[in-house]
């Protein structure tokens, strides 16, 4: 099947231009001078809209086990979402845990999304328990299974901490292998001191969650990783979820010194706050409990995250979406903030939110595509085949209309989920139509995708390293 998307302006990292595009079968095949494009072929009119490669979350948890529950978006529901948003690859976390086999956890994911995602998936790999067989297990995914990233947990003692010498050893491995090592970097340790502390004074409501949580235990933590992965001789380092400052600073100075240190934002962390999401009223703020925590909007976090995406000291806007309904699931912390599972969701919303910094003039429109597409196919070893406007690669292709308009609801939202994070924003843009290898999934608000045509992405290594 051929299509040909006319009169759209492509957009790239190097720039923007008008120009045709045409689709052969699942690939991009050429690109055209307006109105060079073949006659006789199925057409799709991008007049007055951006054409970009399709969005690529590089941090979701479907289905994700966490607090007694499960992330209440399934690979059918979250992927379907993705697609409403202009998302059309995601890279999810299998996950092995303290005394599981890895290769067991990565093939319990694999039947989780198998024939079930509308998009296409690839996986990282959480390690929840540093060993000697979780060390050769590196070795084999990476060679074997097109896995090439790894997960640690600096905190969460008991479910996915690893201590300082058990990252050094995977830092090492991944140094030999070529894998990235992403981090969450909170010191676990003290963190849950402080949330004991605040339990036994009675301070019980979701705002301690983020409280307890302080810019500094991200800080001192990230900072440690840094350190770590020099003396893994520059281990490729990836910091997730970033929110703060003090954390921005501390990768701000590794990249100035040339080191292979990259981190990822994500929109609640541009948009939200301790004090209007996290201390909402009695125990509306669970909706917004996550880790790393919303930071407070009295400090600069948000204008130093968007100057981080600017200078390319955060390389990436994910989403870190793991989302939970308030109803039966946020209440399970209920008298007890620790108890409230962690997660916001947001697959559906990223492309849109980050657009807006566009609108805002905190963005250039290069730099969006970059952060949302390009920098995640390269980053985590699926360039050229996604991230990019080109022929050869997959026809991911998104239309965006930038005098649309969108309005985020939980009454419109196409996740899982009972609430919106982002309830009554309005985005000055709107995803118009969402091509998947070559496939039109949405077009005019409607869905024409379908369940399992999403396939599982092997990744190679990391083009993105100094």
């Amino acid at each position: 099947m051929s299509l040909l998307i006319t009169g759209g302006t492509v957009v790239g990292p190097s720039g923007s231009y008008p120009a045709d595009v045409l689709v052969e079968g699942e690939k991009i095949a050429a690109l055209f001078v307006p109105g060079g494009g073949p006659d006789g072929v199925e057409t799709v009119d991008a007049t007055g809209k951006y054409v970009i490669p399709g969005g690529i979350d590089a941090h979701t948890h479907m289905e994700l086990p966490f607090g007694g529950t499960n992330a209440s978006d399934t690979f059918d529901t979250g992927t379907r979402a993705a697609a409403f948003g202009g998302t059309t690859t995601i890279i999810d976390f299998a996950v092995q845990r303290t005394g599981e086999v890895v290769q067991d956890g990565l093939a319990a994911w694999h039947a989780k999304a198998e024939g079930n995602c509308h998009v296409d998936y690839a996986f990282h790999m959480i390690l929840g328990g540093v060993d000697d067989d979780s060390l050769k297990a590196m070795d084999q995914l990476v060679t074997d299974e097109g896995i090439s990233s790894f997960k640690l947990f600096m905190a969460y003692p008991g479910v996915f901490y690893s201590d300082d010498g058990q990252i050094l050893r995977a830092m090492q491995k991944a140094r030999d292998n070529g894998a990235m090592i992403m981090m969450h970097a909170e010191n676990g340790i003290a963190i849950d001191v402080l949330v004991q502390q605040a339990l036994s004074r009675g301070e019980t409501d979701p705002v301690h969650h983020g409280l307890t949580r302080p810019e500094a235990m991200e800080a001192e933590a990230t900072h440690r990783a840094i350190r770590l992965a020099e003396v893994a001789q520059d281990c490729p380092l990836y910091i997730v979820h970033l929110s703060a400052s003090q954390a921005l600073e501390q990768v701000a100075a590794a990249r100035d010194a040339g080191r292979n240190v990259f981190a990822e934002t994500c929109p609640q962390y541009l948009y939200l706050t301790l004090e209007d999401q996290l201390g909402a009223p009695g125990f509306e703020g669970a909706k917004w409990v996550c880790s790393t925590p919303l930071r407070s909007g009295k400090e600069h976090h948000h204008r130093d995250l968007w100057k981080g995406l600017r200078s390319n000291d955060l390389a990436i806007v994910s989403t870190d979406h793991c989302p939970f309904c308030f109803k039966d699931q946020k209440e399970l912390g209920l008298g007890d903030f620790s108890k409230i599972p962690n997660g916001i969701g947001g697959v559906e919303h990223r492309v849109d939110l980050v657009y807006q910094g566009v609108v805002d003039g905190k963005l250039s429109l290069e730099r969006w595509v970059e952060t949302i597409s390009t920098t995640p196919a390269r980053m985590f070893g699926l360039y050229p085949r996604k991230g990019v406007i080109a022929p050869g690669s997959d026809a991911d292709i998104v239309l965006y209309d930038p005098a649309g308009r969108t309005r985020i609801s939980a009454e419109t939202h196409h996740m899982n989920m009972d609430h919106s994070a982002y309830e009554g924003y309005e985005i000055a843009g709107k995803v118009d139509t969402v091509i998947s290898r070559g496939t039109v999934v949405v077009a005019g608000g409607a869905y024409h995708g379908r369940k399992g045509h999403g396939r599982y992405l092997p990744r190679g290594l990391s083009s993105y390293l100094v």
